[in-house]
């Protein structure tokens, strides 16, 4: 399709517009076919910038590799441009909007020059949900129209639905690099240096400019800037929640049925918690989403979920077919790589794959790379962000009603992150505004997923939702106590906490984790039900002992010592949230969590 014939006026002048900026050789309209899935792939693999991988061991999967400058999110060089900086809020960084716009539209002049510009209309949600958001991306990347491809529904029928008039968020993107004549790409996606990049979001407009990345969070996006950012603003003034949060559908042994939606920081387990393979029999998870949720309430007063996204955008090292086999098996076609190591067949390999590196490999940077294990210095042979793209349809878990435009309805929220100490297996909140308090004291070890965070400290991530959220951490802590107290709390989902990364005194995990995970969902199940054995503690709800069926390896006293209320830890916990945590959010923290946070500390000195 050509920009002339879009029908959608605004949208029209909008794209006439940004040619006219940015100056490319030529302008496409996506229309989501495989051919052009299949044309973008190619002109990746002419320009230099993917390899194709073995057909017999991958078919129809590709390798990228990005510049060391760009592997990650970049949280220092992305910005939430509120008119107001208090809107923005402390945790998120702020440039007045006209400033940055005048600033980034310097950058954006003729910044397509020898490339074409892509125009991706594209669905978060099953195209026509109710629930869903269209977003029309201008990008000059064919690896990102490759990517959203997976990871959006993409091309004409969105425009079919969007009609002549319809809401849509409008998205720039440019890598940053004209080109000059004659010249092309040095077999690494292009980019612009770090203090040139910017991903820029414009909560009061609904608009996202991002310049000079082409990595995954950054360059996609659909995925955290709208999914998320935008998605959390339009959320809050509409009613509804835009969450980072997995979708898992369980099934217990009777054949009853709940929806359970889970926060985590990235790399956290998200993706390994949404695909798990159960251990106790009977039970079966399925997917509904890995990463992102969106919730609105229905008729029956209780909250829908849809997963917005249509693939996987998973941390590659440490996926294997022990810790998610369904993963695994998902991308085994029709799958995109991102800085992953490369082995002599044409096969792919990244630490915590499941076995030894086979032979001589070219490692993420291009270089050749043998293992060396008496090395513990040497360098990964794949990032430790790196990455695959993949179709959700493919997992072997994915529930029939993953694509469901209604959505699903959420018995229970999941709150955790990876604390070595103090926090219990799991711990199910006493009350709704109980349930926002523990959500809003998230905190976990840093990973790798944050490009300029120092990684294996521990920080703060209220509700994972700290580098996603468009607007005042405060005033989302009130969003959410506001949602309880104007709809009826018996309907809400009932709030837990879970830790499955407790350590002993020697520094190892007490908990197996992976596929015994489902120990803890099967109690969980049980208590959005009211049943399953439980304590009432100073902190909230937690299984006795012996409510969860032990797995092998794990003796009753690891169990007490998982399920225990360490009294003087969290005295420290709450000494912290109310010394150092809280007081960063100034006036707007709700008056309601600091009662709360009265009232625990008042239980654990009784």
């Amino acid at each position: 399709m050509k920009v002339q014939e879009l029908k959608h006026a605004s949208l029209k002048k909008w794209v006439e517009d940004a040619v006219s900026l940015m100056t490319p050789d030529s302008v496409e309209v996506c229309d989501g076919s495989k051919a052009e899935y299949d044309r973008m792939i190619q002109f990746t693999l002419d320009a230099g910038l993917a390899t194709k991988l073995n057909e017999k061991i991958l078919p129809n999967s590709y390798l990228f590799r990005s510049d060391p400058s760009d592997v990650a999110r970049v949280e220092n060089r992305t910005y939430i441009a509120s008119k107001s900086k208090d809107d923005a809020g402390p945790t998120n960084n702020w440039i007045d909007p006209a400033e940055l716009k005048k600033n980034m539209t310097s950058l954006y002049k003729g910044s397509m020059k020898g490339r074409t510009m892509f125009v991706i209309p594209f669905s978060m949600g099953p195209v026509g949900s109710d629930i869903a958001k269209i977003g029309v991306e201008i990008t000059d990347s064919p690896y990102v129209v490759a990517n959203m491809h997976i990871m959006a529904r993409v091309g004409t029928k969105v425009l079919d639905v969007l009609g002549p008039d319809g809401f849509f968020v409008p998205c720039y993107h440019s890598v940053g690099k004209p080109l000059g004549a004659g010249e092309k790409d040095n077999g690494v996606w292009p980019c612009a240096p770090v203090d040139k990049k910017y991903i820029s979001h414009f909560p009061e407009t609904r608009e996202i400019w991002s310049y000079g990345s082409g990595y995954g969070g950054n360059a996609l996006l659909g995925k955290k800037c709208l999914a998320l950012r935008i998605a959390s603003v339009l959320a809050r003034d509409e009613g509804w929640l835009a969450e980072h949060m997995l979708i898992l559908k369980l099934t217990n042994p009777q054949g009853e049925v709940k929806y359970i939606t889970g926060a985590f920081p990235s790399a956290c387990g998200k993706t390994n918690l949404a695909m798990l393979i159960p251990t106790i029999p009977g039970w079966k998870v399925q997917t509904v989403g890995d990463d992102i949720a969106w919730m609105k309430f229905k008729e029956d007063g209780r909250l829908y979920a849809i997963n917005p996204e249509a693939g996987f955008f998973g941390v590659a090292p440490g996926t294997n077919n022990d810790s998610n086999k369904n993963a695994m098996d998902t991308i085994k076609s029709n799958t995109i790589y991102t800085n992953v190591a490369l082995t002599e067949d044409k096969n792919v390999w990244w630490e915590g794959i499941g076995y030894d590196a086979p032979g001589k490999l070219i490692d993420w940077n291009g270089n050749p790379w043998v293992q060396d294990k008496s090395n513990k210095d040497q360098k990964p042979a794949a990032h430790p962000n790196s990455r695959f793209t993949g179709p959700a349809k493919q997992c072997p878990a994915i529930a029939d009603e993953w694509e469901d435009p209604k959505g699903v309805p959420i018995s229970a929220f999941l709150f955790g992150g990876r604390r070595p100490k103090t926090i219990p297996l799991v711990n199910q909140a006493k009350s709704w505004i109980h349930g926002v308090f523990m959500g809003s004291i998230v905190g976990s070890e840093v990973t790798a997923a944050a490009l300029d965070v120092q990684a294996g400290t521990i920080r703060r991530d209220p509700f994972a939702m700290l580098p996603f959220c468009g607007y005042h951490m405060g005033d989302y802590f009130k969003h959410w106590i506001k949602l309880g107290q104007t709809h009826d709390e018996s309907k809400l989902p009932k709030i837990f906490f879970v830790n499955w990364f407790r350590k002993n005194d020697a520094g190892k995990f007490i908990w197996p984790g992976y596929g015994e995970n489902s120990r803890v969902l099967a109690w969980i199940f049980d208590r959005c039900d009211n049943k399953g054995k439980f304590v009432d503690t100073p902190i909230g709800i937690l299984p006795t002992p012996d409510a969860i069926e032990r797995p092998a390896g794990v003796s009753e006293a690891d169990m007490k010592e998982i399920l225990n209320v360490d009294i003087e830890g969290w005295k420290k916990e709450i000494a912290d949230v109310r010394q150092n945590h809280y007081p960063k959010f100034g006036d707007k923290l709700p008056k309601e969590l600091y009662s709360e946070l009265d009232a625990i500390e008042k239980r654990l000195n009784a």
